[in-house]
């Protein structure tokens, strides 16, 4: 099997591992690496060799501007400082635990086993986003989770690049130099993230072409991603960076028929990129065994041991955390919040590019050191955390109790919708005081968003003839006035982001039907 029909047998795969995910209530790249590890160890099924290109500059860069989309800025602004602790404190944390332990249990020497801490230090934005997509978790307790996996990269490079030049050169770190390559990463990252940002908003603000909207959004992670990457800084912040920022414009970047076209083209993209990229990972495992463990079970061994180090050191920082905070503000302690944000830890892509990228040699020509342990480790560290805490986060989330109620979702949905039809009424209100409109039309519309504030939901206009261009004009700026209210809701805390995202699709879909 060749590279473009293993990639096309993933995507197939995927199709249907997706549908049963969703039939079954569990995460798909959870079973997915599951399908690509059964499909590895079945007999004649060629070594699947993955390239750090493949992984670094095709796959990640729209993978994570698909998960700082999703990240609302009032959400993020709540959780900063927590974020900005277990960005920093919990990678050096787990990467500290994971160096002894690799030295403990495995044959690595110490500078590999810090490749490999450094390596695994953070969780992966991609995975942690894919699992917890469908979880119904409260709004801050995503935001905490989703920024964390975003926002860490930057220390767990950093680290990566301190510990390879030590590994490969040999060499010893000066913390002047350090600090300044920090400085590097994340600055540069961050100054990159709002120039794409930025250059993104105006070209897409000045474009009205579906086609042309479609391919700068396509294009502008990889931009981000290979400007950064070019200067020194990290191109993971870079694109995590310009996809927050781009994220809070969405409603402002373009009109709602370029949106749903957006939208969809860039779901498909992530589910196809998701995809091929949980099963590579575990095809990937079999073929490392076989040549790196030669049928032998100590590296399962291992990996288990890291995997168990790295749960349990997240473990102890949060729950100290938390209890710190919780007793600081109301003296209670709870475990339900801490325990799902602890076991929200799953590696994934990022951590495969960092390991696929080690170089095969160190300056001197020597081959780098059991270079195919820790690739090997690596990934059976990412498939252990994508099966066991991807298979039991829902579970937990149920029974910690945290989970939104559909019934408390349904009800905000409804109220929502009833205020923003309460202010169209207002606004036609006006426009008949002021004579402004069409009095005709004015009526017409009344009457049909106040069957809409009956109904919380607008069935009556489907197949309507009256398709005159005041009428189709007011009810666009009807439509601009419930989608000013929504964002005042979610500003003031009155909805969530699930429920804010549900009504603009809802209220796109409207507009869209209106365009000439």
């Amino acid at each position: 099997m060749r590279g473009v029909e293993t990639v096309l047998f993933l995507v197939v795969v995927a199709t249907v591992v997706a549908t049963f995910a969703r039939r079954l209530r569990i995460p798909a790249p959870s079973l997915l690496v599951v399908v690509g590890v059964v499909v590895g160890l079945v007999p004649g099924v060629p070594a699947v060799q993955v390239t750090p290109e493949v992984i670094s500059l095709i796959v990640l860069p729209p993978l994570l501007f698909a998960a700082g989309e999703e990240l609302p800025w009032r959400d993020l602004r709540a959780v900063g400082r927590p974020v900005a602790v277990l960005s920093v404190g919990l990678v050096l944390l787990s990467a500290a635990a994971v160096i002894g332990t690799a030295v403990l249990v495995t044959p690595l020497p110490v500078g590999m086993a810090f490749v490999l801490g450094a390596v695994l230090a953070s969780t992966d934005p991609v995975a942690v986003t894919a699992l917890a997509r469908r979880l119904a978790l409260p709004p801050r307790v995503q935001a905490l989770i989703q920024a964390e996996s975003l926002f860490n990269d930057a220390t767990s490079l950093l680290l990566f690049r301190v510990a390879l030049f030590l590994a490969v050169a040999g060499g010893a770190a000066s913390w002047g130099r350090t600090v300044s390559e920090f400085a590097v990463l994340a600055g540069g990252g961050v100054a990159i993230g709002v120039v794409t940002a930025i250059g993104a908003f105006l070209i897409r603000r000045r474009t009205e072409d579906p086609v042309l909207e479609t391919v700068i959004s396509l294009v502008t992670p990889y931009a981000g991603y290979v400007v950064a990457e070019s200067i020194g800084g990290s191109g993971v912040t870079a694109v995590v960076v310009a996809s927050v920022l781009l994220g809070t414009q969405a409603e402002r970047l373009t009109t709602a028929r370029i949106r749903l076209q957006v939208g969809a083209v860039n779901q498909t993209v992530v589910f196809l990129l998701e995809s091929v990229v949980f099963g590579l990972i575990g095809l990937q495992l079999p073929a490392l065994v076989r040549r790196v463990a030669g049928g032998g079970a100590w590296w399962l061994l291992q990996a288990l041991a890291i995997a168990v180090t790295l749960v349990v050191a997240r473990l102890l920082l949060v729950f100290v955390l938390s209890a710190l905070r919780q007793r600081r503000v109301d003296g209670r302690l709870s475990w339900q919040v801490p325990a799902v944000i602890s076991w929200a830890g799953a590696r994934g892509v990022v951590p495969l590019a960092a390991a696929l990228s080690l170089p095969v040699s160190t300056l001197d020509g020597s081959a780098l050191p059991a270079r195919d342990l820790v690739l090997l480790l690596t990934t059976a560290v990412i498939v252990l955390t994508l099966v066991v805490q991807g298979f039991t986060l829902a579970p937990l989330v149920r029974r910690a109790g945290i989970a939104l109620d559909p019934a408390d979702l349904r009800t905000e949905y409804g109220a929502a919708r009833r205020k923003l039809a309460e202010a169209g009424l207002s606004h036609l209100d006006h426009l008949a005081e002021t004579e402004s409109a069409p009095e005709f039309a004015v009526d017409r519309l009344r009457t049909s968003w106040q069957t809409r504030l009956d109904r919380v939901q607008d069935e009556d206009e489907t197949g309507d003839p009256m398709r005159g261009i005041d009428y189709r004009a007011l009810r666009r700026e009807l439509i601009d006035v419930e989608a000013a209210e929504l964002a005042r809701l979610f500003e003031a805390g009155e909805i969530t982001d699930g429920t804010r995202r549900r009504i603009q699709r809802v209220l796109d879909l409207e507009h869209a039907g209106l365009e000439d």
